[in-house]
């Protein structure tokens, strides 16, 4: 038996597919960890402890702010990239095999948006990386918006982004109560302890994360109808327009604490998410 008997799969024996595990794991650490940084920043502004209210673009610029920040940046842009390979994975093979019915269809072409939405993503962190920011997010978000509001029935394609953002966000209520999202975990590799914690901290990140869905499926929906890329936002608008509620501060920091929550779940599906590519 010689050395290409044993190793099959190239000089090191790694399948594709374990890479493509390994690379979703280290995906979900790293929007975990962008989550985590932009609902901290928004707590801090809740409590005047002086946090900002942003987005992803303002939690990459906080990472790369940091000792080496630039170092650590690239890493959760390689994760992101990490993240955007398992969607596609997803939408073109079902690996995890949930083919059922009419809703198939629609969950491949999901899979396949958050794809392409995550990769813009990590090519804004890398432009940082490699000192080509462009904007805000907020900005780079209405941006698009424009560039589809001038495209012929721009304004039914904006409009469908914002139903889908809304449906998401209910998405992410259904999921936070009926804690479906434990079947995709390896609860036999948790702790009765582990396992109580990543529940209620699950059932908390979704729940915050359905509140901005919601709101800025609003924000895409008011673009539509007034015919104004402006009118478009993103996580930021969606914290500041509770901050300007009455208890915005309060509002705000709950919801804030919901996306450390979420952040802190991604973790959990990091470790522990049955990952079949």
């Amino acid at each position: 038996m010689n050395s290409q008997d044993l190793h099959p799969h190239g000089p090191d024996g790694q399948q594709p597919e374990q890479w493509i595990e390994r690379l979703a794991r280290f995906g979900y650490a790293a929007k975990g960890i962008v989550y985590m940084i932009i609902g901290v920043l928004a707590f801090m502004a809740a409590v005047d402890w002086g946090g900002r209210v942003t987005g992803t673009e303002g939690a990459f610029q906080t990472i790369a702010s940091q000792p080496f920040g630039k170092l650590l940046l690239f890493l959760v842009a390689v994760g992101l990239l990490g993240y955007v390979l398992w969607r596609f994975v997803e939408a073109a093979k079902d690996p995890e095999h949930q083919d059922s019915g009419a809703s198939a269809i629609g969950r491949r072409i999901s899979y396949a948006v958050s794809g392409i939405i995550y990769a813009g993503l990590a090519l804004s962190a890398l432009r940082i990386v490699f000192g080509n920011s462009s904007g805000s997010g907020s900005s780079g978000s209405q941006q698009q918006t424009a560039t589809l509001l001038s495209q012929p029935f721009g304004r039914w394609l904006v409009a469908a982004v914002g139903v889908a953002s809304i449906a998401y966000g209910f998405y992410c209520f259904y999921r936070s109560y009926s804690t479906k999202f434990r079947r995709k975990l390896k609860l036999s590799e948790m702790s009765a302890s582990t396992e109580k914690w990543a529940t209620r901290i699950g059932r908390f990140g979704l729940a915050a994360k359905g509140v901005v869905a919601v709101i800025v499926g609003y924000f895409f929906i008011q673009a539509a109808r007034t015919y104004d890329a402006s009118q478009a936002g993103t996580t930021e608008g969606a914290l500041q327009t509770l901050q300007r509620q009455p208890f915005g501060a309060w509002l705000m920091g709950i919801v804030a604490l919901g996306l450390v929550a979420y952040g802190i779940h991604l973790e959990v599906q990091a470790r522990y998410r049955r990952i079949s590519p």
